[in-house]
């Protein structure tokens, strides 16, 4: 179980954030995990755990400033009022230099839906960042300087995705590629939300749906991919 903790970030502001620590966390790389629409939830701290047990220290900064909701209709309202680039340039490169700062020599960065499409952009914004796993999720491509990527990218994309639909990913593939950037994508027969066990059951939203299955491929790849480029 983590804890909350401050950090300040680059323009000296004050943030918070969830911090689960692995057994061994003196000198253990790192992964910035990014939230979903949702909020700093207990899933998406279920996440960091997730992270930190298999040997990384997992930081998710609190980009709601403490909020936090199961409604769509308010994580809509929360998603549209945050500002991305200031979100990827200040809490999310914040939190990766936190990490260094604490220890962690390599740092990666993940996301989920909201959080995939910060993942991105926080890539072009961190420089610090060591490698990125974006989960479903993309911003407009006009928002994406492909050249600023240095680190290596994994992706995961559902291809039955209403959201975030595949002639976008295939647009934003080939930016990162003319680019230059090492990108290895995964498409998986599925819809949004794949990876998040609370999109099943009555709550779950229409355009989501858990698959326990290509869950736990993602996983795996992600976690070979992170153990590669963070050691």
């Amino acid at each position: 179980m983590g804890t909350m903790i401050t950090f300040t970030r680059p323009d000296g502001q004050a943030a918070s954030g969830y911090l689960a620590e692995p057994a061994n966390a003196a000198g253990a790389p790192a992964v910035v995990v990014i939230q979903e629409w949702w909020g700093l939830n207990d899933q998406i701290r279920g996440v960091a755990d997730r992270v930190a047990a298999a040997g990384y220290r997992a930081l998710v900064p609190d980009l709601y400033r403490g909020k936090s909701t199961i409604e769509a209709e308010e994580a809509h309202h929360l998603m549209t009022g945050l500002d991305f680039g200031q979100a990827a340039s200040q809490d999310v490169r914040g939190a990766v230099q936190h990490l260094k700062a604490g220890g962690s020599a390599k740092v990666g960065v993940t996301g989920f839906c909201m959080g995939g499409a910060l993942t991105v952009l926080s890539l072009t914004m961190a420089p610090e960042a060591d490698a990125g796993v974006v989960w479903y999720g993309y911003p407009p491509l006009d928002f994406v300087d492909a050249s600023k990527i240095k680190a290596p990218v994994m992706a995961h994309w559902a291809e039955q995705d209403n959201p975030f639909p595949i002639a976008g990913v295939d647009a934003l593939e080939a930016k990162l590629r003319e680019a230059g950037v090492h990108l290895r994508g995964h498409r998986y027969l599925a819809q949004h939300g794949f990876a998040n066990e609370m999109a099943q059951g009555p709550r779950r939203l229409p355009i989501t749906q858990y698959d326990a299955a290509w869950a736990q491929m993602a996983w795996d790849r992600t976690f070979a991919f992170f153990g590669k480029h963070l050691g």
